[in-house]
């Protein structure tokens, strides 16, 4: 998908049942630079968001009002930086939408600020970006690396669990999960005994750590993994048969390769935005969609796709036809959608959603998620922020 510009097109608003209300069509095409990995760990990702995404413009039946112009980050902040430059200075796009890496948006995030182009986050949870490093043109409409961990930490030790060992990658996004989820848990009166960071992208045997962690006679071991490592890791949990409880966020057992991790999920408990088992009227519509023209069931990553688009077509629906105004409304964003009901914090541009603690279960032959608790409108401290 590297390089390719991708014409969708024009039309009446948003569906009234996601709460949006459509001011006027935009009397002139936007154009969207969605800037994504489509190679290495995280390709699957990328792919999904992109998925995600065009089907939300689509069904509003909106596909000749958006031209897409798309872009390969490679996992590499160095690229992802160049790309956006690209993006901004040679296709003239009004907004981007996409990052999926934490070390990608810390890389783009001075040249976004100084360019005045709106940025849809659409994954990467970097908390400094809707932290100290917030910007009023980076939106977030995914979720931050702490908003993810904080509930599961202290629902943890609520919950009777009293110690923990800790593994995640060696990068921004795994400090950032695990120093979370450590604050969380401490505070609320549980211990973490033991903590350790892998190599990014090049941990291929786990055993040692999963040794390590077992020896340390924690009650549970949490980690924050993904895409290809999450596969990699939970299967080698299993063949070793290790009889401590795992936990983790929820991208450890993500309905995008959960079934590709097998019975070794069985029974892990994580914590999560997004679960395709939420029992609404947005989420069941969603499914309908997304499975009828992918065949899949949709992941977390799918949604943010879908919502980024969602946010966009209701920023451009309220007057955004340009990037300023663009950058103005994405804050104003709320709605209910596939996840519950979401809304962008203004104080911070992070996305206040709730978060599910759930279980994968196996269930007639298939691999599935079962809701344990819901922990309801979640958001993020201003953490320095200042507009």
């Amino acid at each position: 998908m590297k390089n390719i510009a991708t014409k969708l097109a024009l039309v009446t608003g948003l569906c009234l049942n996601l709460g949006f209300t459509m001011i006027s069509t935009a009397s002139a095409e936007t154009k969207v630079g969605l800037l994504l990995p489509y190679t290495g760990t995280y390709a699957s990702l990328g792919n999904a968001i992109t998925e995600g995404f065009e089907l939300a413009i689509e069904e509003a039946g909106r596909t000749e009002e958006f031209t897409i112009v798309i872009e390969d980050t490679e996992m590499k902040p160095p690229v992802g930086l160049a790309k956006a430059r690209k993006l901004v200075y040679q296709d003239e796009v009004d907004v981007i939408a996409g990052v999926v890496s934490s070390g990608v948006l810390g890389a783009m995030r001075d040249f976004i600020h100084q360019s005045q182009v709106p940025l849809i986050v659409a994954n990467a949870g970097n908390n400094l970006a809707t932290g100290e490093n917030c910007s009023p043109y980076i939106v977030r409409v995914s979720f931050s690396n702490g908003q993810i961990n904080r509930p599961m930490g202290t629902w943890l030790s609520e919950n009777g669990v009293k110690t923990i060992y800790t593994l995640a990658p060696d990068y921004a996004a795994g400090h950032q999960m695990i120093d979370a989820f450590t604050e969380a848990f401490t505070a609320a009166g549980g211990e973490v005994i033991g903590s350790e960071f892998t190599p990014f992208g090049q941990t291929k045997d786990f055993g040692p750590y999963l040794t390590n962690a077992q020896a340390s006679g924690a009650d549970g071991i949490f980690v924050f993994y993904a895409g290809g490592e999450a596969i990699n890791f939970v299967k080698q949990y299993g063949s070793f048969n290790i009889k401590t409880p795992l936990y983790g966020s929820g991208f450890l057992t993500s309905p995008l390769y959960v079934e590709a991790e097998g019975d070794a999920a069985i029974g892990v408990r994580a914590s999560l935005h997004y679960i395709p088992t939420l029992d609404t009227a947005e989420n069941k519509a969603f499914i309908k969609a997304f499975q009828a023209k992918y065949n899949t069931m949709p992941s977390e990553y799918a949604v943010q796709g879908y919502d980024a688009a969602l946010a966009l077509m209701a920023a451009v629906d309220n007057g955004g036809v340009d990037r300023a105004t663009l950058a103005s409304q994405l804050p104003h964003v709320s709605y209910v959608g596939p996840r519950g009901p979401l809304e962008i914090d203004p104080a911070t541009n992070n996305i206040v959603q709730n978060i599910y603690i759930y279980d994968t279960v196996m269930e007639n032959g298939a691999l599935t998620q079962k809701i344990i608790d819901t922990v309801p409108a979640v958001r993020d401290d201003v953490a320095g922020c200042q507009m």
